[in-house]
This record gives C-alpha cells, structure tokens and sequence, in this order.
C-alpha cells in the first residue's frame, strides 16, 4: 500500500504537470511551489521557534484562524508558518499578516518530509480537520513532534473504516491528539482503538463570532435596505440562482434581495441581471444614490460577504444542489435562519441548526418558496427561528480556548 501510495502521488504530479498549460489551477499549483524552499529559508532562522500550521484550502484556513491569531498572542517569541495545498486558499490569503511565512505545503515523498523537517524545525504542528499527508506525519512522528488535528470529523463512509483502509489508518496513529467535533466521530475512532482525542466543538463557530463582532458597517446598503425584508443569498451556483430569481421576480415590492456569487466574472453576472425583472446594482457601482431604487443588490466583489449578512432578515446559502453547501454559520451568527440545497448531510452544523428550527433544507422551487413565504409573512416565526440560530452558535464558542489549553499546556510541561 505504501507502494502504491508513492506511485500515486507521483502520478498526481504528472498529472498536475500535463495540465498546467492549459488549467489555470493547475498552473497556479505548480508555479506556486517553484519558490517554496526558498521563502521558508529565508523567512526561518535556525533558530527559530516555529510553530506550523497546514490547511488545505481556504475554508480549512479559516477554521484554523482563530487559532493562530490567538497563539500570536499568548507567544509572541515564535513564529507561525502557513501552509496550503490548493492555490484557491493559498492565492487569496498569501499576504496574510498573522503568519510569518505563507507559502505551499511540498508534495507528500519522503525526501520532502525529512527536508522540510530539517528547514523548519518545528516545535509544533497543526494539521486542520481534513489533512492526512503520510510522509510528512510519519516524519514527524519519529522525530517527536507534536502533532495535533484539529476540528475533525470523521464519517463511516471515509477510507479509515473501510476493510481495504487498514494501511491508511496507519496515518491517525501519528497524531499526539486529534480535536473532534463530535461524539459520532469519537465513536468511529474507539472501534480504531484511538483514544487520544477530545470533543472540543469546531473552531469555525469561534471565527464567525469574531467577524459578527468586528464587521465593517456599510451606510449605502442601509440606504438599499429602507423599511424592507432582505433575503441575502451567499456563494451561489447557477442551481441556486435558478430558482432565486425566479423568486426575485414573483417576490413582493416590501422584501429585497442581495446575492453573492460564487462566480464573480462578468459574464456571469450580465446572465444573472439579463434575467432580472426588477431594477439591479452593483456593490462596486460608483452611483450609491440608485441603491434606494433597486430591487436587487450583487455583490461583485469577494471578503464582503460576511459581514453584509447582519443585513439580512433571512439567508440562503448555495452549493446545496452540488458538492456541498458553503458556509452556514456566517449568516446564523447573525441570527439568520438559513435555507439551502439538498446536499447537506456531511455538514454536521447544517444538521445541528435543522434540529434548532434555523434552518431548512429545499429540493426545488416550490420547497424554496414555501420557507421564504412563511418567513416572510410572519413576525413571529421569523423572530422565533432567529433566536434559536443565535442561541445555537452561542452555545458553540470557546473551541479555541479548548484546544490549545490542552496543546500548549503540554508544550509548556515539555519545556520546562
């Protein structure tokens, strides 16, 4: 399994290197790596104290976030390194200002794992929710350096409980302790016989806390806003956007909408407001004395959203009727009810907010405009589900604080 394992990365790699030319993702990836060794070798002294953290892609930095910002505080004397596997969380938060060093995590071999660890030094590692790179755990492993998984979650259906999966599961045994989410989770790694592992909550409800707190205040969608209802539609596919604007055109003259595209080019926003009967703006419009006049505000422009949510009276939010749905609990921490596709069932928060009655799950267009008119045309109801999606990430804080007591306590008792 080993064996095969190298060959496959290896193959990902070609595969990688075929389609650069013609992928700009793939191009990104690998141009981005050219000049990894080089900035962590100029970034990191030998004597450095690092501590580094590895997300995948943008989502999972975020839920490592809250993470980082509070180790700056508590020690200041060590440096952060950042790493990403994806160019999409790598190319949007490579200036990011709460880490020494940003750059790409090198391909998974074992000659990159002993490199990297000779370069950096780390003093400890903080892998976020859904990162299992064999060479680099292993590595560390051997050389006794802490290494922590953090806001996992784990599901019957993942590799590690199936019975060809006996070789990765190798991979969980690397971790010194694995931070869960849940207590399903915690079930599925007992019958692995790992014990090493807390129900410490998803970090991801402390960040959205912070940014609810910190949100910047924009006067012109005040002036859009008036007396209205606003549904705020987030991080829509083209599934979503069928059925919204076919409610935006039937909704009634007292609700507006603001929609934010997981797609912002222009193309796809002329198709969205071709297909729009009522008056239109954008947020980068220069003209802010039209918003009063529109019937829909888009956003054009990406690192708004979550904070235009406190806007809102009700959100939906896309990616259901594809891989997944975005995240949720930007717009709930605003004590949005939140409406989205059917695909929902491997995001643990969507199911805990359907329980609470702050959330609702639609299949077509009669489903979606059922909620939105019930929500709309009742007071009460829409107080109601708002309170249970405040109260609900309320009871979600402090996961942070959780994680690193454990992990920095022990790494204090080490030192000393």
């Amino acid at each position: 399994m080993r064996f095969l394992y190298k060959i496959g990365i290896q193959v990902y790699l070609l595969l990688i290197i075929l389609a650069a030319p013609f992928h700009i993702k793939a191009g990104r990836w690998l141009r981005g790596r050219q000049g990894m060794w080089r900035k962590m070798k100029n970034s990191i002294n030998p004597d450095d104290k690092v501590i580094w953290f590895h997300c995948a892609s943008l989502g999972e930095f975020e839920q490592g976030r809250p993470l980082i910002e509070e180790i700056r505080k508590r020690m200041p004397d060590h440096k952060i390194l950042l790493t990403f596997f994806s160019p999409s969380g790598y190319e949007l938060r490579k200036n990011y200002e709460g880490a020494d060093c940003v750059t790409y995590m090198p391909l998974d071999t074992r000659f990159n794992a002993w490199r990297f660890m000779r370069l950096v030094k780390p003093r400890l590692i903080f892998f976020i929710k859904y990162e299992y790179w064999y060479y680099f755990l292993r590595t560390a492993f051997k050389k006794g350096i802490p290494v922590y998984l953090i806001s996992a979650k784990f599901r019957r259906d993942q590799v590690f409980f199936k019975w060809y999966g006996a070789w990765y599961r190798n991979v969980l045994y690397f971790f010194n302790h694995i931070f869960l989410q849940d207590e399903g989770s915690r079930k599925l790694l007992k019958v692995l016989g790992i014990e090493n592992v807390s129900i410490t909550g998803d970090t991801r409800f402390d960040r959205v806390y912070q940014l609810s707190q910190r949100a910047v205040d924009y006067p012109y969608i005040k002036h859009f806003k008036g007396n209205s209802k606003i549904i705020v539609a987030g991080s829509t596919w083209e599934k979503d956007e069928q059925l919204l604007i076919q409610y935006i055109n039937q909704s009634s003259p007292d609700v507006k909408f603001i929609l934010a595209p997981h797609e912002i080019t222009e193309k796809k926003l002329i198709q969205i407001i071709e297909k729009i009967d009522h008056p239109v703006v954008r947020f980068t419009d220069s003209e802010k004395l039209s918003y009063p006049t529109a019937k829909l505000l888009i956003i054009d422009t990406i690192g708004h959203l979550s904070a235009i949510y406190r806007y809102g009276e009700i959100a939906y939010i896309g990616g259901g009727f594809g891989k997944g749905i975005h995240n949720i609990l930007e717009a709930a921490t605003y004590g949005l009810p939140v409406i989205f596709g059917p695909n929902h069932h491997k995001f643990l928060e969507a199911q805990d907010l359907i329980a609470k009655k702050a959330a609702f799950p639609v299949s077509d267009y009669n489903e979606l405009k059922d909620i939105f008119d019930r929500l709309l045309s009742s007071n009460d109801l829409l107080l109601k589900c708002s309170g249970f999606a405040k109260s609900h990430i309320s009871s979600k804080l402090g996961a942070t604080k959780r994680i690193l007591d454990h992990a920095l306590n022990n790494y204090n008792n080490q030192q000393d």
